[in-house]
């Protein structure tokens, strides 16, 4: 087995497009959840939204792909707002089920046959994001170190890398100021906020506008990557939820850096079972009869997930966490 490669694969897959658009929609979660209370299972929602909202002015009317950007950001205010206003009074149990229906609303929408010379129907949207990589100042294979990234995946990297620190240097500046401790006394005790004159509906209003925008732009450098956006349940489904929250939970809920370094460790865990996995099937050190090629894809999931099982037992707040914030009561 190949062990340099695999943890070459493992420590290359935790800073790719990948981890960081994971890390934002994480960052928007730990805003929501980790911050506010709120158990926001439809983040998907506020992906698409931003993804679909950069692809369609330029796939349906030709504009320019910085019209999209605005749009996106648009669509997940106004999507932030009709889910919040009949749901946010709702308890957090309910609240989850309302959310991840109304993402899966969402995402059966965007893929609707009457929608598709807008939407691009099942198939999806392509060829938007010729006008973000014209802006592309690398070329060739970019070499960091031991690790080979073509000229694409960097530009998107850079970009999204960069939304990630202004992100966390936004939430610190919100959560730092009164607006913060108002919001965290919104998640501790939401009835002693009330009685301290304070209005918490409004609070978790403006919590999920602001950590839906996350999510859109967790979406948009979601298409960017990939080239193209599909409706499908891998791409926009209820799964991208809860992968972000298992990177929120593995790095820290309520922690500024938690949602961050736990997207960067999620990828990575996952690209270094799947290596793993693979390499030692091939060397014949797990026999066909255990495990087959076609079901390393999913044994990595189910370790990762036992894993996460085992931190919550010894470690409920993350690696990194605090557990007085995780003492809310939602």
């Amino acid at each position: 087995m190949d062990w340099a490669t695999i943890f070459e694969n493992g420590l290359k897959a935790g800073i790719r497009p990948e981890a960081a658009y994971f890390a934002l929609a994480a960052i928007g979660l730990n805003i929501h959840f980790g911050y506010t209370g709120l158990l926001n299972f439809g983040q998907a929602g506020f992906m698409a939204m931003g993804a679909y909202g950069l692809a369609i002015p330029v796939f349906a009317y030709g504009w320019p792909w910085w019209i999209g950007v605005f749009f996106g950001l648009l669509a997940a205010v106004l999507f932030a707002v009709l889910l919040g206003v009949p749901t946010l009074r709702l308890r957090a149990d309910y609240l989850a089920i309302v959310t991840i229906a109304a993402a899966e609303i969402i995402r059966f929408i965007f893929r609707a046959t009457d929608l598709r010379e807008i939407t691009g129907g099942s198939n999806g949207i392509n060829g938007f994001s010729s006008g973000f990589f014209d802006l592309n100042p690398f070329s060739g294979t970019i070499n960091i170190g031991p690790f080979d990234f073509t000229a694409r995946e960097m530009w998107v990297m850079i970009v999204g890398w960069g939304l990630v620190l202004i992100g966390i240097g936004l939430t610190y500046l919100m959560i730092e100021s009164p607006w913060g401790r108002v919001l965290k006394a919104v998640r501790e005790d939401e009835d002693a906020a009330r009685a301290l004159g304070k209005n918490a509906y409004s609070m978790k209003m403006q919590s999920l506008i602001i950590g839906g925008l996350f999510g859109a732009l967790a979406g948009m450098i979601l298409a960017l990557s990939q080239g193209s956006v599909q409706p499908s349940p891998t791409d926009l489904g209820p799964p991208k939820t809860f992968f972000a929250y298992a990177a929120l939970i593995l790095g820290g809920t309520g922690r500024l850096w938690g949602p961050v370094i736990g997207s960067i460790m999620f990828i990575a865990l996952l690209a270094f079972t799947d290596n793993l996995l693979r390499q030692a099937q091939a060397a014949d050190y797990i026999p066909e009869e255990i495990i087959t090629g076609t079901e390393v894809g999913v044994i990595r999931f189910v370790l990762l997930g036992v894993g996460l099982m085992i931190l919550m037992l010894y470690r409920p707040q993350g690696l990194f966490g605090d557990k007085r914030e995780m003492a809310f009561d939602v």
